[in-house]
């Protein structure tokens, strides 16, 4: 019988790896306590719809002005070391905050300036942290290794961090922030363990070269390269229909389903139980279907979703409906994030994993500014029938290059990262 510690992280993934997951549960625990707080402080501050919605914004805006320079810096340098600075002033923002919390000086445009430069450094952790795993395990294990560290991401930042945030919040309004800082601070002395840091070379010294002449070398070779070209599209095109629905998601769940603030919460609550079973469901998948026929099936699915919402008019269909939403978006996350990996170089890693976060925020920031316009003008499941038209045509354009992107070789020189 297989022990937990051995599902959890397999020993053939290696030592490197059980640091790697161990730090990145820890900060996302950290910042899912902040997912509840910081919009219940910067509440506390002030009741303008437009700065509480500047507290959302923060989260976009770094990765649109620095998501390809960080991309470029981690392709550069000793990776561990660019997390371990960037989770050190992560920190120290926090660190700050609690301060001028606790002297009873924090401000809104304080706060608003903290989670600016929390957001900036954490643009440089996460790109960073997205080329560590391709160091240490086979290309074959990139799956196994993706779900384990997508599950902890969903157990600590979207379900259990949220309401231990808003539990420290009631407390004190400095607690889940001190909390936070520890987590984040903890992180920084679990990933110092790791022995892989550095991008493999081919043994020649490179030129030193300007930043932006290093994005501009990681844009072209992704634009060359068809699979990871047409997969990157696939997530900003997708971003942009699901985003377009979510922005108006409370309204939609109080007012046209009628579940209220409570239910509007078990509302995206559902979400994270369903990629919490996909989780133990991940490595069955992997084995038994090929990676083309599970992204043809979560895309299918998330066709599906969208005409499901717009048609219903119950709570209780649409709490199964975001079940089997965090589900698939549990496997297509894993997937394409593992497709990605097995086809990008590894000294190109960090520059295409920013491109493609980059294509993320700006397909979140273009769709939710859609969906507001449009629930505006035609109602709050006109967003919904937007986004499954544009979905489902997506999902025809793409049906046959899938064969093409998730057929991700495996080369046997490679496979053993170390």
């Amino acid at each position: 019988m297989v022990s937990i510690g051995e599902w959890v992280a397999p020993a053939r993934l290696g030592r490197d790896f059980r640091w790697l997951l161990a730090s990145s549960w820890t900060s996302n625990v950290g910042d899912g306590i902040a997912l509840a707080a910081a919009p219940l402080l910067i509440a506390s501050m002030t009741d303008s719809p437009l700065l509480v919605a500047s507290g959302a914004v923060m989260q976009f805006l770094p990765w649109l002005l620095f998501g390809l320079h960080a991309g470029a810096i981690a392709d550069r340098v000793d990776r561990r070391l660019l997390i371990m600075g960037a989770n050190a002033v992560r920190a120290l923002v926090l660190v700050a905050l609690c301060t001028f919390l606790l002297m009873g000086v924090a401000s809104i445009w304080m706060v608003l300036a903290v989670a600016f430069v929390y957001g900036c450094a954490e643009v440089f952790v996460d790109t960073t942290s997205s080329t560590l795993l391709p160091m240490m395990v086979r290309k074959a294990d990139l799956g196994i290794g993706n779900a384990r560290l997508q599950a902890g991401f969903l157990v600590a930042n979207q379900f259990g961090g949220p309401p231990l945030g808003a539990f420290l919040f009631a407390v004190g309004s400095f607690w889940p922030f001190a909390v936070q800082a520890i987590c984040v601070a903890l992180a920084v002395v679990l990933i110092s363990r790791i022995a892989v840091t550095k991008p493999p070379t081919d043994g020649e010294e490179r030129p030193r070269t300007a930043v932006h002449t290093d994005i501009r070398e990681g844009i072209r070779w992704l634009w060359r390269n068809p699979p990871v070209r047409t997969l990157v599209i696939v997530i900003l095109t997708f971003n942009i229909t699901w985003a377009a629905p979510w922005g108006v998601l409370v309204l939609y769940a109080t007012e046209h389903l009628g579940m209220g603030p409570v239910g509007y919460g078990a509302l995206t609550t559902a979400s994270a139980i369903g990629g919490l079973v996909a989780t133990f469901a991940f490595g069955w998948l992997e084995r038994r279907f090929t990676f083309a026929t599970l992204m043809r099936i979560c895309l299918s699915a998330e066709v599906a979703m969208h005409l499901a919402f717009a048609l219903t008019t119950s709570g209780v269909v649409a709490f199964a409906i975001m079940m089997a939403f965090g589900a698939y978006a549990f496997v297509w996350g894993t997937i394409s994030t593992t497709v990605r990996q097995r086809l990008v170089p590894h000294e190109l890693q960090g520059r295409i994993a920013s491109v493609n976060m980059v294509g993320v925020f700006g397909g979140l920031v273009i769709g939710q500014a859609l969906g507001g316009v449009i629930a505006q003008l035609w109602g709050l499941t006109a967003p919904w029938w937007f986004a499954f038209v544009g979905a489902a045509i997506t999902l025809v354009l793409v049906w046959r290059p899938i064969t093409h992107i998730a057929a991700a070789k495996i080369d046997g020189g490679e496979d053993a990262a170390h």
